[in-house]
């Protein structure tokens, strides 16, 4: 079991930072789904607040743990491609099924549908 005094000053003072940087990145983007207006843009604040929160958190802890067992401790990797790879999956999933709802609907407040650019 890892005690607090096994990690030095400096490692204790980064981790911190780090996990608390994340946590306020993380809430930051939870006042998202109270402060906007629509689904799209909750969706997408949420979105962002848990995949930048996530890394810096598990940049705090691969620190804590390769400081305190002596070896790079790196299975936080797999964490974070996990959850880098699902969450922009579900909110694409998401969005697509609101829009489709919307527009079966016919909602006035549709998001516009962008025109790809042509290559001249």
């Amino acid at each position: 079991m890892m005690q607090a005094p096994d990690l030095p000053t400096w490692a204790a003072i980064i981790v911190g930072l780090l996990v608390l940087g994340g946590a306020i990145i993380t809430l930051v983007g939870a006042f998202g789904l109270i402060r906007l207006k629509t689904f799209y843009a909750r969706v997408h604040a949420t979105t962002l607040g848990a995949t930048a929160g996530m890394a810096a958190i598990l940049l705090g802890s691969m620190l804590c743990f390769s400081i305190t067992q002596g070896r790079p401790v790196v299975h936080e990797i797999l964490i974070a491609l996990f959850v880098t790879l699902t969450t922009p999956v579900t909110l694409i999933l998401l969005a697509r099924a609101a829009i489709y709802r919307d527009r079966s609907e016919k909602l006035p407040q549709l998001p516009t549908r962008s025109e790809p650019e042509r290559a001249e």
